[in-house]
Order: structure tokens, then sequence, then C-alpha cells
């Protein structure tokens, strides 16, 4: 059975500054704290990001390539998920995840844009509709959000090789351009939660066209160009996942020293303090 988001809720997400309720405190200007562009500011993306991303991508082209050659499981675009088994486990708990994406990421501002976030993703067009509750982020904690999501928080901990685990919300239509992600090491799986119906919701990965199932996961490799959209007058949401590519020798050795990198860089550790900028203020404002 599919759950609709109230318009009301998809107001309060969507929501500008000056569409605020009366008699509620309006989000303080989060984009200056975290660095979110302004109009008419340089864009900042390329900040702080390690050097294997900035100036390597033939490099990292090379890594994909050694990554792929080692992998445990198929390198195709869309993967069988009957090749991991813990994703039965995000399929049998997955009302109970959804009742807590509903009561807790989907309430006021306690979901920033992408672009508030990730310096990585501000360059993305349309990523303020694209909204996202981490719950890790890069193999770190975000306790706060964890403690509100008692039964996600426990599913997720189960996950071997768990990178990033956040609750994925997209705008009715938006559509999110070609990209792609950072490594081959890393694997992506979507929890569907509110898939809307009244018309289509869809992804591009590579050359194939897939669709969210609410109950049903969809694993993927991002390094594959692809784009979403969002083509209804509902509001998508997934629990997305990135864990480890399943990996033999060399490969493993290449995507460790990689993410590495990654983890450690500015670039991550402004990602972590956004998070946690955020969440204290929207504390203050008693969402």
């Amino acid at each position: 059975m599919g759950v609709e988001v109230k318009v009301g809720q998809d107001r309060l997400l969507w929501r500008n500054a000056d569409d605020a309720p009366r008699g509620r405190a309006v989000t303080p200007d989060l984009g200056s704290i975290s660095g979110a562009p302004q109009p008419g500011a340089p864009m900042q993306a390329e900040r702080g990001r390690p050097f294997i991303i900035r100036f390597g991508k033939q490099i990292r082209g090379v890594f994909d390539r050694l990554i792929g050659s080692s992998s445990l499981v198929s390198n195709d675009p869309v993967l069988d998920t009957r090749d991991f088994a813990w994703t039965a486990a995000l399929r049998d708990n997955w009302q109970a995840i959804r009742d807590e994406a509903v009561s807790v990421a989907l309430q006021g501002q306690a979901s920033p844009s992408l672009a508030t976030i990730s310096p990585d993703h501000r360059s993305i067009a349309e990523v303020n509709k694209w909204r996202s509750f981490f719950l890790w982020g890069y193999s770190y904690p975000i306790a706060d959000n964890l403690a509100r999501c008692p039964r996600t928080a426990q599913v997720v901990a189960s996950i071997p090789g768990l990178n990033s685990a956040f609750f994925s919300i997209l705008a009715p239509g938006t559509h999110i351009p070609d990209h792609r992600g950072v490594t081959k090491g890393l694997i992506t799986c979507h929890l569907g939660l509110i898939v809307p119906r009244d018309g289509d919701v869809r992804m591009r990965v590579h050359d194939r066209i897939v669709r969210w199932a609410e109950g049903e996961t969809l694993v993927f490799d991002d390094t594959y160009q692809h784009e979403v959209w969002n083509e209804t007058n509902g509001t998508r949401v997934v629990l997305l996942i990135q864990f480890e590519r399943p990996l033999r020798q060399p490969g493993k050795w290449f995507a460790d020293l990689f993410m590495g990198f990654v983890r450690r860089s500015a670039f991550v550790q402004e990602a972590r303090t956004n998070i946690d900028t955020w969440n204290a203020a929207v504390k203050q404002m008693d969402v």
C-alpha cells in the first residue's frame, strides 16, 4: 500500500522563505552558514576536493579499471539484488523505515538540500529540489539523526562495508541531470519508500531505464552516467545506501587507498560540518 505525502508536507519541504507560516520561525541563512552558492556568487565546488578528484580524472579512470577487474560481483550498470543477501533486511523492514522517514526527515526543515551539505553537488541544476537526511556519510555516523530513526539505524548498521546512508528526497517536477559517482569501489542501493503514482518517476543508468517500487531495492553502479526524473505532483523518497564493492586484490587495495584520500579530505569534512550546523540551527527553530 502506498503512502501519500500531504501537500502541506511538500510545502514545508520546498517552500521559499517568504512562504513560511506566520507564527513560526523562519530558517536562518543556512546557505550562507554552509557556503552554499548565493545568486551571482562564484561556484566553489572544487574547493577542498581531494587531489585525485580535482586533478585526477584520468587517474580515477585507471583506478576504476583496476577495481572493476577485481570485482567479485557484476560490473553491469544495474546489478542483481540476489548477489547482496543483506538487501532482504531492507525489504523486510521497509514500512518501519518509511514511517521514520515520514515522521522525521519529511518534517519542516529537517532535510537540507544537497547543495547546502555537499560541495560536490552545488553545480547540479535543480539540486535545491534534491534534499537529504543523512544517517551515515563516508563512514561517519550522524549521531543525532541516527537516534531519531532507531529502526533504520539498526538495519543499516548490519550492511557490510557501509559507506553512506541517507533519505534521498526529490521534489515534484524535478530533473537531476546526467552525472556520475566518485569511485567504482562503491555501489549504490535504493530502497523505495514513497513513489508517487500520478505520473512517471524514473532513473536512467547508462542505457537502462529503471523505476522504483515501494518496498523494493535497486542496486546499481553510479560510476555509469545516470539521471533522474520526478514527473509527478508528489515527493519521491528512497533510502540511499552506498557500500563497498566486494573485491579481491589488488583492486581492494586501490579502492581502500582512494577512499582513504576522500574520507580524510577537506571536501568530506566540510560536508560533516555543514550537517552539524544545519541540525543545530533546526533545533533552535523548534521544528
